[in-house]
């Protein structure tokens, strides 16, 4: 396989440079998008007079040719099946263009650079990657609304710093990860915006003196808008780093979700049991059903935070406009958008597995004491002062072995709450004691609910 850049050396790239410098195995995936951006740029060619309309229509039928040999999986080929490498796909595609027909190929690049090829073809990886990511985590989304539905009833507790804090719905807990999911989904959207913009026609930097019709290559492309700065266009990795930033600020999401599955599946919190599908053995322990699939989950979480860093690493000392660093950065975009939605899509599946539990008695319940004070708060007494009274009746009640149900008359009497309703000392109690927006009470679960399942 000839190189594109041959004319002017005298010897052939060194095959160890040639092996180390290829990008083929990695930008292989690309082909269908370096199709769709060579029809584009074809079209340009042939509106503004160099390409003739008889090589143009031989070089669309060769490049319908070569779709079907990608649908086919004849093409690309397999890196290990090939004696050389090719540069890059694009490259290859170049050189079986020529094989298929000949001059017309030839013409094909004029007014076209490699810089501006390659990001041309990224851009529009990154409009269907970043849908895709997007539609898996509404789906995790998806996964958590069912279950919130199923459990407007399920009393558990919140927790802060990992101790027993205050009675709430489980669908009130589950439909916090779904607000956070959210605000991922609206960073993916806004990225994908500022992401849509044809570099396609700024050349190697310096755009063309060909008289190319740039606003038109970028409709027939689905651009929304052309990058109107030809530095700009072939230089700029914004957009890789704010896709990777949302894909790892999702992980980060999903990692939480995944750590609180995995807690809740011990014996000692009991509650959540994950499908048996969605869980593994041990080779040595007989009795385990480990939470793997969200062990996993957290784990790849540090793979894609690994990925955003490297992608700063890269940019943070390189000049304007072109430097052949940037091969470095598809590696990075491509495992952090597979990473992610798959990640999404499997914590999904787990979720759609589940069957969770109400919060066990372990040990003496004292969640209810929040309530309390703001009871003193309703009869007239200053916070810090009800505070202090509930909590020498908690110190009172732990002293000897009582929760706060167990309190007497006299203890309730001498904490300013005599004649409590016994109903606030209960989860639901608790719950339908709420009155804030947003918080655990079922009429806001359902207002919150009905937001959630429009949304997803």
């Amino acid at each position: 396989m000839s190189d594109l850049w041959g004319g002017r050396f005298h010897e052939p790239m060194d095959q160890a440079l040639r092996r180390f410098s290829s990008s083929f195995p990695v930008d292989r995936r690309l082909a269908r998008q370096d199709l769709q951006g060579s029809r584009a740029h074809a079209e340009a060619l042939a509106a503004a007079g160099f390409l003739p309309e008889a090589e143009r229509q031989l070089l669309f039928e060769a490049l319908q040719q070569l779709e079907g040999e990608i649908e086919a999986g004849t093409f690309p080929p397999e890196a290990a099946a090939l004696e050389s490498l090719p540069e890059d796909i694009h490259s290859a595609i170049e050189t079986r263009l020529t094989e298929l027909c000949g001059e017309a190929a030839k013409r094909l690049h004029a007014g076209r650079s490699r810089n501006d090829q390659v990001v041309t073809d990224v851009l529009l990886w990154l409009k269907e990657a970043s849908a895709e990511v997007e539609e898996a985590v509404r789906g995790a989304a998806r996964a958590l609304v069912e279950q919130a539905e199923k459990h407007q009833s399920t009393w558990i507790h919140a927790y802060t710093h990992l101790q027993r804090a205050q009675p709430l719905s489980l669908a009130h807990h589950l439909l916090a990860h779904v607000e956070a999911l959210r605000r991922d989904v609206e960073r993916l959207v806004e990225a994908r915006r500022r992401a849509d913009r044809s570099p396609l026609g700024a050349g190697a930097g310096a755009g063309s003196s060909l008289p190319l019709d740039r606003e038109a290559t970028a409709h027939r492309l689905g651009f929304a808008r052309v990058a109107t700065h030809s530095i700009d266009a072939v230089a700029d990795r914004d957009w890789a780093i704010e896709f990777t930033g949302a894909c790892a600020l999702i992980m980060t999401h999903l990692s939480r979700l995944a750590e609180e599955l995995v807690l809740w599946s011990a014996p000692e919190f009991g509650l959540v049991t994950l499908g048996d599908a969605w869980c593994t053995g041990s080779s040595m322990l007989p009795q385990k059903r480990n939470p793997d699939v969200a062990e996993l989950v957290r784990g790849k979480t540090a793979r894609v935070h690994g990925r955003l860093l490297s992608l700063h690493g890269l940019l943070k000392g390189l000049p304007l406009s072109y430097n052949r660093d940037l091969q470095e950065d598809k590696e990075a975009l491509f495992d952090a958008a597979d990473t992610t939605r798959d990640c999404a899509r499997l914590l999904a599946g787990a979720l759609g597995s589940a069957r969770f539990h109400p919060s066990r008695p372990v040990g003496l319940d004292f969640s209810a004491a929040t309530d309390l004070a703001e009871e003193l708060v309703r009869r007239g007494v200053p916070f810090r002062l009800a505070h202090e009274r509930v909590g020498r009746l908690v110190a009172a009640c732990e002293s000897s072995g009582r929760g706060l149900a167990g309190a007497t008359s006299a203890e309730l009497r001498e904490a300013g709450l005599d004649g409590l309703d016994p109903a606030l000392l209960t989860p639901e109690g608790s719950v339908r004691a709420k009155r804030t927006l947003g918080s655990t009470h079922p009429a806001e679960i359902e207002r919150a609910l009905a937001a959630a399942r429009a949304w997803v």
